[in-house]
């Protein structure tokens, strides 16, 4: 599991702003398809781009709970909220919601189920707190679709071999259209976002994944400083010689509360 320490928070901060993260921030949004006056619930909301976004939607009639784990990312999600009087931002869990029945009318979870080892804890505690046919849309990586170009093949096997370890499911939007119709959910569609950089661009996601897989290696002694260093110098090398690729596949994931 990554550490949402305040440096790793700061380029979050930063990186999900950029045109990558933001078109699998946008695929969410459009699939949830918020309206005025609804009440929605942002599960893992993060640093609050998603919140802000669907408190502007629903509109001063409607209202947005965010609801994260991590009291460094909701702090950054406070100063993002601003005082929005349609928003409340809680810490908890997604597997114990603290909301009554019914209380939401849409739920979204992005980039957030594929951190959890069994994910129908909280598929359950959503079926509690959605109306019956409320809209759960869920978006996720599956990472057997990551392509990452290196000349060094088996230092890049080793270092994505360490990042898979920071997730419990790499292959989540494969399985979660089963998983929900066990938790009392009718699947709706799935629709892929792809990203591919054949640049390494300050705002994108491999510029990203670069710095957060370089230190999680490390800090879990998959690779010293030393190996690590050398891994990010050469995909730098890679796009100053126009060689840099890489390609993953982003899926949004609907589904209706029976």
């Amino acid at each position: 599991m990554l550490n949402f320490d305040e440096e790793t928070t700061r380029l979050l901060e930063d990186a999900y702003q950029g045109a990558d993260v933001s078109r699998r921030r946008r695929a969410t949004f459009d699939a949830l398809a918020p309206e005025a006056g609804e009440h929605i619930l942002d599960l893992g909301c993060g640093n609050g781009l998603l919140t802000l976004e669907l408190s502007r939607a629903v509109g001063p009639g409607g209202h947005v709970t965010g609801l994260d784990a991590s009291p460094q990312m909701l702090a950054a999600a406070r100063q993002r909220i601003n005082g929005r009087d349609n928003v409340t931002l809680v810490e908890g869990h997604a597997a114990r919601l603290p909301f009554g029945k019914a209380s939401f009318d849409k739920a979204a979870a992005l980039q957030l189920f594929e951190y959890l080892t069994d994910r129908r804890p909280a598929l359950r505690a959503l079926h509690q707190v959605l109306k019956p046919g409320g809209l759960l849309v869920v978006g996720d990586i599956h990472w057997d679709t990551l392509a990452w170009h290196s000349d060094n093949t088996r230092r890049m096997e080793r270092m994505l071999e360490a990042w898979g370890r920071h997730m419990a499911e790499r292959a989540l939007p494969a399985l979660l259209p089963s998983e929900l119709r066990t938790c009392g959910y009718r699947p709706g569609g799935i629709h892929p976002v792809t990203i591919c950089d054949t640049a390494l661009r300050p705002d994108g996601l491999a510029a990203m994944m670069i710095q957060l897989i370089r230190a999680f290696a490390v800090d879990i002694g998959a690779a010293d400083a030393d190996d690590a260093e050398a891994w990010v110098h050469e995909q730098q090398e890679l796009a100053e010689e126009g060689r840099f690729f890489l390609s993953l596949t982003h899926f949004v994931c609907t589904a209706r509360r029976i």
